[in-house]
Formats: C-alpha cells, sequence, structure tokens
C-alpha cells in the first residue's frame, strides 16, 4: 500500500494545487471520488489491463461511466495517468487529495463507533471536545457496532482511541493469563 501512495502523491499534490488556485476544491473532491469509484469497481481493474483497449478507450470508458461528476480537467488527469498506465492509483490520490484538502481547511474527519446510537447532545459534546483535542473543525461521522458492549472507538487520521468494554475485557483477559 505504501507504494500506491508513493506513486500517487506527486499526482495528488499538483492536483490539489491547482484546485486550490482555482477555487475548485469541492468539485475536484467530487470527480476524484467519481473516477476512484469507477475503477474500484469489481471487474474494473481486469477491463482496465485489457491490452485490446487503447489508452483513450480507457479514458472514455472512465470518463462515460463517471457521467457529469467529471469536468475537462478531470478528464486531461485520465489523459495523464492513461500515459503512464497509472489509472490503479486513483482511489489513492483521492484519499490524499482529501487529506490535503481537510489539512488547508482545518478540517478533521472523525469516526466513531459505539455500542450505541449518540444522541444528538452525545455528538455535540464529543464534537466539541474533539475540537479542542485537534484544534480543529470536526468533521462527525457515527455508527453502532453493539459487540463493542459499551463505549466507543475514536479514529482520526491514524488517532485510535479504543474506548470500548469489549477493548478493556481483552486487556484484562491479556493481563490475567500471564
Amino acid at each position: 500500500m505504501s507504494e500506491l501512495t508513493t506513486a500517487a502523491r506527486p499526482y495528488a499534490k499538483a492536483v490539489f494545487e491547482m484546485a486550490q488556485q482555482d477555487g475548485t476544491l469541492a468539485n475536484w473532491s467530487a470527480q476524484l471520488a467519481a473516477m476512484s469509484a469507477v475503477v474500484s469497481a469489481e471487474g474494473a481493474a481486469k477491463l482496465l489491463a485489457n491490452p485490446r483497449l487503447s489508452k483513450e478507450q480507457k479514458v472514455d470508458l472512465i470518463a462515460d461511466i463517471a457521467g457529469d461528476a467529471l469536468y475537462d480537467k478531470g478528464h486531461n488527469l485520465l489523459n495523464v495517468l492513461a500515459e503512464n498506465d497509472r489509472f490503479a492509483l486513483l482511489p489513492e490520490i483521492s484519499v490524499l487529495f482529501e487529506q490535503m484538502r481537510a489539512d488547508a481547511e482545518g478540517t478533521v474527519d472523525v469516526d466513531i463507533v459505539s455500542a450505541y446510537k449518540l444522541d444528538d447532545k452525545q455528538q455535540k459534546m464529543l464534537t466539541a471536545a474533539l475540537q479542542k483535542r485537534f484544534g480543529r473543525n470536526v468533521k462527525l461521522t457515527t455508527s453502532v457496532d453493539s459487540s463493542l458492549m459499551g463505549g466507543a472507538i475514536i479514529r482520526a487520521g491514524d488517532l485510535v482511541i479504543d474506548g470500548s468494554i469489549q477493548s478493556r475485557l481483552k486487556d484484562m483477559k491479556a493481563a490475567l493469563s500471564r
């Protein structure tokens, strides 16, 4: 995976700098998400690896499927990726672009998986606490996993805070088995 990240970084950086200069960060987010979804779809890798399809045909295929989400400069990116046979990098380019965008906008995406559904008050409290901790605006996404038994798991980028009962029980079991 790190090879993909290394190869995708220059593309993501170039797209980000262009989008930031043009003031089209949101448009590029949508374009990259659409292109990424197309190349990540089941069977897409096999189709894009087909030697009978020309580079232009592959670009046109992705552009047709992406539809209205793709603009001129997005089409240009597809042409560059086709020339270098790098369509597989699109999902990673999209991820890196979103990270750069979040850094530039001073936001952080936080996923919270809890044992029970969080009400609005709990979500607001968590958002305020996380904004204080990160010094950024927080975009909160919540989901429920009843196997946690209680507590929650918070993920923000590389940071994971596991405050679930399930995790504590595993820790206790490991400590008792020593």
